[in-house]
Parts: C-alpha cells; structure tokens; sequence
C-alpha cells in the first residue's frame, strides 16, 4: 500500500480551504479539523447590514444560487468565482459580474436563462447586502461593453456566454428595489 495512514488520522499535512493553508498537528482527528476550520459563516442580518464583512457573494432565490464573488474575470477567478468586471463599481452604480454557464466544473450562471422580468437578485459585500429586481434581459455581441457603462443608479449587470452562439453573450440587468 502506498498510503500508511487511518482514515480519521491525518499527519503533517497541509489542508487548503478557500485559499489558506492551515497546518494541521500531528494525529489531530479529522472531525476536530472540520469542526473548527469548516463550519458555516453565520451572520445576522439586520435590514441592510450583516456582521461578517468578507462575505462577498451573489444570491438569486429563483435558480437556488448562491456564490461567492472574486475580482476579475480571468478564467482563473471563473473557475471558481463569479467574477467582478474591474472596471465597474462594486457597490454604488453599475456592478458587472460574469461567470461560466456550462463546460466547466463550476457553472454559476447555468441556469440565467431562466430569469424573467421582476425576478430577484441579492448582492452582498462589505457588511451591505442590496436586492435587485430585473427589468432587462437581452443578447449582446462579445464585443459589447456598453452594457457595463457608468451608471447614475443602482443597477447590477449580469453576463455569460450564449449556448453555441460563441460570438454572444446573454445580459441580464436588475435595478436596485427601493425599500420604502
């Protein structure tokens, strides 16, 4: 066997999650490891603000997502992440994101085509949380930017690739919903 270890038993070894190493001691139960490295960020939200302040993600309640945002679009970032346009806000204004829809190991916005009008679209960070409503679904060519313009209000634009249309790309845009 190439392998002399136990299953629940792990010895200096390196456990890489979201990005950090953390060195594990010597014969420290694989449980123990879970229960104090692995467990859920808990947060409370209160209206607008919530307590963890490197949540950075995006939640649409219709196609069950919920992902983590990185920035950048660099397929490096889209591999895990839905990526941040850097040349567009990230909380004031227009906030572009774009991920993968299929061909990958991970396909957030595999299910975008499935959003209508008025559908709701959350976006968390920086101890803020802001919701959306839809109110533009479209396909654009590749090369059109204009879409991730400067905007005056509040708007988060979405955008991926079309299903074997190389040159498209499907755009979908929510404005921000007032809370009155």
């Amino acid at each position: 066997m190439l392998f002399n270890f136990s299953v629940n038993k792990i010895q200096n070894i390196y456990y890489i999650y979201k990005n950090r190493e953390i060195e594990v001691e010597e014969n420290v139960e694989t449980n123990e490891i879970i229960e104090q490295e692995i467990k859920a960020k808990e947060y409370k939200e209160t209206q607008d603000i919530i307590v963890d302040e490197d949540i950075w993600q995006i939640e649409i309640p219709k196609i069950n997502l919920i992902a983590p945002i990185a920035e950048g679009t660099s397929q490096e970032v889209m591999l895990e992440y839905v990526g941040h346009f850097e040349n567009t806000e990230k909380w004031e204004g227009n906030v572009g994101l774009a991920a993968h829809n299929r061909g990958f190991p991970i396909n957030y916005f595999a299910k975008l085509k499935d959003l209508e009008i008025g559908d709701e679209i959350i976006y968390k960070t920086q101890n803020r949380v802001r919701k959306y409503k839809v109110s533009n679904i479209i396909i654009i060519e590749e090369t059109d930017w204009s879409y991730l313009q400067k905007e005056d209000k509040n708007i988060i634009t979405l955008i991926t690739c079309v299903e074997n249309k190389p040159t498209k790309r499907r755009c979908i845009q929510a404005t921000e919903i007032k809370e009155e």
